[in-house]
């Protein structure tokens, strides 16, 4: 059965896409620890990061860079924190997190609500960071 970023992948479902290549995309998370939280994941419907081939793993890691650079530039941050849980959806990936203090990658944390039109926001001006 696909994943909820299997279905985002092949735009079964809406998401705010903020990069995508033939191997990766990077999209909001719906429900952000912080404004400017971003997925960044395979194409290839893995459950558990280490399970990547060599290729896929160094590959996603050199993705979610560029992404994380866009961030930086562009949404007032001190630094993006970088975050590899793997227990929310059986799919790989990144949680790219716009840290201001240590508190804003405390996913235990209550989840911020947020309206499609301030994600679309949101993600316009990441986009402008590439």
């Amino acid at each position: 059965m696909s994943t909820i970023f299997t279905k985002i992948i092949n735009k079964e479902i809406p998401a705010e896409i903020i990069a995508e290549d033939d191997r990766f995309i990077a999209f909001l998370d719906i429900m952000p620890l912080v404004k400017g939280h971003v997925l960044v994941v395979p194409k290839q419907e893995v459950d558990y990061i280490f399970n990547l081939d060599d290729d896929t793993l160094s590959g996603l890691h050199i993705f979610a860079k560029k992404v994380a650079k866009a961030i930086d530039k562009t949404i007032k941050c001190t630094r993006v924190g970088v975050a590899v849980i793997g227990l929310e959806v059986p799919h790989v990936h990144i949680h790219l997190v716009p840290l201001r203090t240590m508190d804003d990658i405390n996913f235990t944390r209550p989840k911020l609500k947020i309206s499609k039109e301030e994600l679309s926001e949101i993600a316009d001006t990441i986009r402008k960071g590439f």
